[in-house]
């Protein structure tokens, strides 16, 4: 045993060499070996194998379906193509008619001033013909009587000139047009962990309570507030001030922090290493707080910051909407660096609605959610931002206003909680956006903000009253 399972005989174990050695009986060796193939075969085969036969599978879907979806893509473009092609034929078939209205009042206008000039013409005639007559005559009246029409005539009516109309063509700026045209985001490609289960136990799966509980309830002392989890005794909030408190669960002051441009905070997060993140509408940012310092991780241009996320994966969400409140987008960020938007759909259709803040949260399968109040749905996309499923609410009988998701969250069942805000409740989906059941029972009043600590105990805020409330709804 102490030089590497080395066979030894009888005259070998009473050499020096091995002189107090521990020796094994090769039986035994041999037996235990036996035991460690047929497991190792047994995990290769019911395991192992079958694990890897399922990756390749699914690259080979993904490879089968490649052209597929490029040309769903190329289609997609062919038909903005056609949409341009139809509005540039309408803006020219406009301006073409503006033309004939324009030709024709131009016609109208010389038409109307030659009808003038023919008007003196005839008359400058009909004078001509009656001097030639007095002249002509002998009689001493009509000469007498003659008054001269010279003065009249050699005045003509002022002459009217019409400048015709001209186009002026702008010039074709290429570069504008192609982002006009549309967007083609960059190839993304994430990374993700295979990790093998070596009969290792299954993740106890939790079951809903009957009755959700209310555990505590948190004077935040903010206007409309806003939460995050540090762990299941700490949390962040946030509202209408420009301090973000963190509280222990008896709701005790333990930090508060002033925004680095004085501005209200939007939305908190908290990142891997446990710093804060918050989003500021003034200054277009994203910040960073780390052992009581603040530091600018993310600035846009034309683009306001709202929700934040820190997937699994140690990335960053972000739901953003423009300055005109017409688009909205997510964007995912490692670190500073934007790695992925998500804006469209496979026809090119938007995603979102363009006005108003998007809550975002993942589940562990790497979906992303997004609860869009206007819309009225939650929007869930795979990681790559195809569109997986909407949910627009579930109507009972006491539950019969419009739906209006105004936060999101996702527990370790990857179960999707959203905060209903016209219903005063928390609805609960699956992860394929099946409808579970309601927590409606614990005097919930404009639920918005959620989220869960690592216990799966439910963190929700209430807009009008500043509370947060921590709730049980897990076995």
């Amino acid at each position: 045993k102490d030089c590497n399972n080395m066979f030894v005989c009888s005259s070998c174990m009473a050499s020096k060499q091995h002189k107090g050695h521990n020796f094994l009986e090769v039986t035994e060796v041999y037996k235990t070996k036996k035991d460690d193939i047929k497991k190792d075969t047994k995990e290769l085969e019911n395991h192992i194998s079958p694990t890897y036969e399922e990756i390749a599978f699914d690259l080979e879907n993904q490879l089968a379906s490649l052209d597929g979806g490029y040309d769903k893509l190329t289609t997609t473009m062919s038909k903005q193509g056609e949409q341009w092609h139809r509005e540039i034929d309408i803006i020219v078939n406009k301006m073409k008619t503006e033309i004939s209205k324009i030709k024709v009042k131009h016609k109208e206008l010389l038409q109307k001033h030659l009808n003038e000039i023919k008007q003196i013409q005839s008359l400058i005639k009909e004078t001509l013909h009656a001097l030639r007559k007095i002249e002509e005559s002998t009689e001493v009246s009509p000469t007498i009587e003659y008054n001269s029409k010279i003065r009249e005539f050699s005045k003509p009516p002022p002459k009217v000139k019409v400048t015709m109309p001209t186009f002026i063509p702008k010039p074709i700026d290429c570069e504008k047009l192609y982002v006009l045209f549309g967007q083609i985001t960059p190839l993304s490609t994430v990374t993700e962990e295979n990790v093998l289960s070596l009969n290792q136990p299954n993740t106890s799966v939790k079951e809903l309570l009957d009755e959700p509980e209310l555990v505590t309830k948190i004077q935040t002392g903010h206007k409309n507030p806003n939460v995050t989890c540090v762990n299941e005794d700490m949390i962040w909030t946030s509202g209408k001030s420009t301090d973000i408190k963190c509280f222990n669960i008896k709701g005790t002051t333990l930090h508060t922090i002033h925004t680095k441009s004085g501005s209200c905070p939007r939305y908190l997060a908290v990142d891997s290493d446990g710093s804060l993140l918050y989003s500021d509408n003034e200054t277009r940012t994203v910040n960073k707080v780390k052992n009581g310092h603040t530091e600018e991780l993310i600035r846009l241009q034309g683009w306001m910051p709202s929700n934040l996320c820190v997937t699994s994966t140690g990335d960053l969400l972000v739901t953003m909407h423009s300055e005109d409140l017409t688009q909205s987008k997510v964007v995912r960020y490692s670190g500073s660096t934007e790695k992925q938007t998500i804006q469209y759909d496979d026809e090119g259709k938007p995603l979102y609605s363009g006005q108003g803040s998007k809550y975002i949260t993942d589940i562990r399968n790497h979906d992303i959610c997004v609860a869009d109040f206007w819309a009225g749905a939650v929007v869930v996309v795979n990681q790559d931002g195809k569109l997986r499923w909407k949910y627009t609410g579930h109507r009972s009988v006491t539950k019969n206003e419009e739906f209006r998701p105004w936060g999101i969250t996702t527990d370790s069942q990857s179960r999707i909680l959203t905060a209903d805000f016209n219903n005063h409740c928390i609805h609960i989906l699956d992860h394929n956006g099946q409808f579970l059941r309601y927590i409606d029972n614990c005097d919930l009043q404009d639920p918005t903000g959620l989220c869960v600590d690592n216990n799966d105990n439910l963190f929700v805020c209430e807009v009008s009253r500043g509370n947060v409330k921590k709730i049980k709804y897990f076995k």
